[in-house]
């Protein structure tokens, strides 16, 4: 099963755009629009519960699904838009829901984060109005796919500079997706 992100906020998004140029490429796929599901950054309560649980090696509660999908996924698409030197809000929140120490990685006796996420690939698509900063959010999820997921393979597809005066948004894109077939 292959496995959509999508924290696109927007209707008309760009960054969803050029993620179905992906997505066509795929056989099919899960979506979770971080935009229709209820998701909420982890509070002490849920913590203490999540840890409790985690402990005792039970991951039944629903609060790991997200982590088990992740996790068994063969690809993964991650689409989300560059704001403010990083990503939507969403996908940290996510991010922090799903980063189950038994389901998607594990330490060894070292101490050495070890993955246990299926993919084999990730792919991080996002758009810029103006310059793209790799070390910000893409670097962030490259790190995490690599040293955490164990997941080997991480490609970014971008389209930046929209939003440039005298720049040609749909030029852009077009060519973004264009390179997809290459």
């Amino acid at each position: 099963m292959n496995l959509f992100i999508n924290c696109c906020p927007r209707k008309e998004s760009r960054t969803r755009r050029l993620a179905d140029a992906v997505l066509s490429r795929l056989n099919g796929y899960e979506e979770v629009d971080l935009y229709s599901i209820e998701l909420d950054a982890l509070d002490e309560k849920k913590l203490c519960q999540r840890t409790a649980l985690i402990d005792k090696h039970d991951y039944s509660d629903p609060m790991f699904d997200l982590a088990k999908q992740f996790a068994s996924a063969s690809a993964i698409v991650i689409a989300a838009p560059f704001w403010d030197l990083s990503f939507p809000s969403k996908l940290k929140t996510y991010i922090e829901n799903i980063y189950v120490t038994g389901i998607v990685s594990r330490y060894d006796e070292t101490g050495q984060p070890q993955g246990l996420c299926m993919a084999e690939k990730l792919y991080y698509v996002t758009t810029s109005g103006g310059p793209l900063d790799e070390r910000f959010g893409y670097g962030y999820i490259r790190t995490l796919a690599h040293d955490y997921f164990g997941i080997p393979e991480v490609s970014l597809i971008k389209a930046e500079m929209l939003d440039v005066d005298g720049f040609d948004p749909e030029a852009i894109l077009a060519e973004a997706m264009d390179k997809l077939t290459h």
